[in-house]
């Protein structure tokens, strides 16, 4: 079984001038599509591995095009193979689930969730959908809330099992950030089922409190561009202090022309890195610097329609000798909010997702 032929097809929407054509869409979301498994499953590349973060990124942007069916498909696929405690193995040998490769289990992976569940609800507003996955969106915030450390920080994965299974409490600024964006999804979903989750908003503003004042509480990952960019991606920075994040960036991660580097010092561009940088200037109000940045990466586009994940400028060497279908979703993502879409501009631009509970409020009266 393929996925091609599912769909009503919304590319045209996808178009953006100088970056890509509707036809040039129409391509990336067929490579998608037909590195799907029939079980819904879409890893990295056929051969390589799953993990459920990149798994759902790829969902969100398969929605933005129309491909409701497939992307379907892949949340029934987390819903199948979440584990008791709610969560999922970090990855999966070619999607394969009784193939794990990493028993470990990463909070953000597992709470983003929520966040693709949003998505795909804001673009089909199927309601069956919404609430046959609410169960499983709750056990996935209950497994992640249960590595929230005492100063509001998420710690970024429990142990395999076989390693033991303890918690790690040291926490890691892109991934608490992206825990924040899916518990702003979850409590939108909460919101919408009329089933209030104080706890959830509670744990939220903590969260947020931690990002914008506290780097203390994370370890220094400051070399890598996605430390720089995601507390805006996410959400939890907004206005004057979220500009003046990029522009104290900017000269460091952005090599005109290229795209964006992964982490300092290295001469290598990533595709990835560049697409999520652009939907932070997007949700910022920098929409042409985001327009801009989409162009230069576009020397990482493959005749296929995917995209290398990254560039050693200095080598002139595409490296790893890979296009991930991960990539290849961040850019259409960003495509669609710069274009738009309403369910990706809802999720990404954040004026419409609950902030939580600042730290020292009251949870609301039930």
């Amino acid at each position: 079984m393929t996925w091609a032929d599912h769909g009503q097809r919304r590319t045209e929407r996808l178009a953006l001038p100088g970056v890509l054509t509707a036809e040039q869409a129409a391509q990336t979301v067929d490579a998608i599509l037909a590195v799907q498994r029939p079980d819904g499953a879409i890893p990295w590349f056929p051969g390589h591995h799953l993990d459920p973060w990149d798994h759902i990124e790829a969902a969100m942007a398969l929605d933005a095009a129309g491909e409701h069916v497939a992307a379907e498909a892949a949340y029934d696929w987390l819903v199948r193979h979440q584990d008791a405690e709610g969560g999922w193995f970090a990855a999966y040998q070619d999607g394969d689930p009784a193939r794990p490769t990493d028993r470990s289990r990463e909070s953000n992976f597992c709470a983003y969730l929520a966040v693709g569940a949003w998505h795909h609800y804001l673009s089909t507003g199927d309601d069956a959908f919404i609430e046959r996955i609410w169960p499983n969106v709750a056990a996935a915030i209950a497994f992640v809330l249960a590595m929230q450390q005492p100063g509001g920080q998420i710690g970024w994965k429990r142990e395999a099992a076989e390693d033991g299974g303890t918690a790690v409490t040291d926490a890691l600024l892109t991934g608490s950030s992206s825990v924040h964006q899916a518990l702003r999804c979850a409590l939108a979903i909460a919101e919408h089922r009329e089933e209030p989750q104080p706890d959830w908003e509670l744990a939220t503003g903590a969260l947020g409190h931690a990002i914008r004042r506290h780097p203390e509480r994370f370890l220094d990952k400051s070399r890598y561009s996605m430390d720089w960019y995601y507390p805006v991606l996410s959400g939890a920075l907004r206005g004057p202090r979220a500009l003046a994040r990029i522009e104290e960036g900017w000269p460091r991660f952005v090599v005109p022309g290229l795209g964006v580097r992964c982490v300092l010092p290295n001469p290598w561009v990533t595709g990835g890195e560049t697409a999520e940088l652009a939907l932070a200037l997007w949700a910022v109000g920098e929409s042409d610097r985001a327009v801009r940045i989409l162009a230069d990466m576009q020397h990482l586009r493959a005749d296929d329609g995917l995209y290398w994940t990254g560039y050693v400028f200095e080598d002139d060497a595409v490296w790893p000798v890979e296009r991930t279908t991960w990539t290849a979703g961040a850019l259409l993502l960003a495509v669609a909010a710069l274009g738009g879409d309403e369910a990706t501009t809802a999720v990404f631009g954040a004026e419409r997702l609950p902030n939580g509970l600042a730290p020292g409020c009251c949870p609301p009266q039930l």
